[in-house]
């Protein structure tokens, strides 16, 4: 029987789980050893009594994954983790350094239902959404070995496997913790959450926080396109959507970002550049442009740098903030949607 994982529960949840002999303020000791100081085992609390960690280590646990495997880029700017979860599947987040930030990109799920087909995590399809501690030890375990080289966290993005705001409740869960003093300690403006245009989630979280960071994967300016390879546009058409990212950048007097991931021959042409432009002079917002990372078994190809450069040119004449994103980490698959993993002990990340 799996002991109960006190990674990602509020200091009052972990007290609550005491005997009710404990003093109260054993619940934030421990979340404070777990969160802010990302201790391994309960041995390292060194100011409990040693009969007292022996009794949470017969009933509880911390760690709610195993690392498998680290991949670092050959420009060592990326490092991709696998980790293995208590019922043995799989997910994978990263970490990219650029500009004196170190930003973790973490998963929200295992695998992801949105089914875009430049996607290469849709290719695992949806297996089951993950608990905040499974999202917070994921930062835990990356800022543990970040911190023997001297580094640390500065910026998160829920931009791993899974669409963030498909499982909102513990998402939303997970970034409270994050922003708390005795936890990891970021401020809202340090994260974003990246997502296809779920719009039940994106004015959940306008609501919930007011200084957070909003990225939507746009990759098409018209709705008859982004039904073509977006399945979500079905359930959420472009229309709405662009309306309720307005309302986001109204309720929370933050601009958001428009990702768009360009594909030859899909979606980079000067029309598609104007109609983009249109959409971005709008809403308050700036636009990430990503070349289509390749990966096997997709048919999508990247585009040339002429059409790149020529897109981006177009937006720069609306001035629209328009910032070609350089991807790291292609080498190891960690780029931009290049994430996947198989499940199950015996499986390996997939590599080409």
């Amino acid at each position: 029987m799996n002991s109960i994982l006190l990674t990602g529960l509020f200091p009052e949840e972990i007290s609550a789980l005491l005997h009710k002999n404990k003093e109260a303020y054993r619940g934030i000791q421990i979340f404070r050893w777990i969160h802010e100081h990302c201790v391994v085992s309960f041995e390292e609390m060194t100011n409990i009594p040693k009969v007292f960690r022996k009794e949470l280590q017969n009933q509880f646990t911390i760690s709610a994954i195993k690392n498998i495997e680290v991949l670092s880029s050959s420009d060592l700017s990326t490092k991709k983790y696998l980790w293995e979860l208590r019922d043995e599947n799989r997910i994978e987040s990263v970490i990219i350094r650029d500009d004196g930030r170190i930003t973790a990109c973490v998963s929200s799920q295992v695998g992801c239902k949105m089914g875009c087909s430049f996607c290469r995590t849709a290719s695992m399809g949806f297996i089951r959404d993950l608990t905040t501690g499974e999202i917070i030890d994921q930062l835990l375990q990356m800022r543990r070995d970040l911190r023997t080289s001297g580094e640390d966290i500065t910026n998160i993005v829920f931009m791993g496997m899974g669409d963030p705001l498909d499982n909102i409740e513990a998402v939303i869960k997970a970034i409270k913790i994050i922003n708390m003093e005795t936890a990891l300690l970021i401020g809202q403006r340090k994260i974003t959450v990246s997502t296809c245009g779920i719009i039940p989630g994106i004015t959940r979280l306008a609501h919930e926080f007011k200084r957070i960071g909003l990225a939507i994967s746009i990759n098409a300016p018209d709705n008859d396109l982004r039904n073509h390879f977006m399945p979500i546009n079905h359930h959420y058409p472009l229309p709405r959507l662009l309306e309720t990212a307005l309302e986001f950048t109204r309720i929370t007097k933050r601009r958001i970002t428009f990702e768009y991931i360009l594909i030859d021959g899909v979606n980079d042409s000067p029309t598609h550049a104007r109609k983009l432009r249109t959409i971005a002079r709008r809403i308050p917002s700036k636009v990430n442009l990503i070349a289509f990372n390749e990966f096997n078994g997709c048919s999508f190809k990247r585009p040339s740098d002429e059409k790149i450069e020529t897109f981006q040119k177009i937006l720069f004449e609306g001035n629209v903030t328009a910032i070609l994103r350089k991807s790291k980490g292609t080498d190891i698959y960690a780029a931009c949607g290049q994430l996947a993993s198989l499940t199950g002990r015996n499986n390996k990340t997939i590599i080409g």
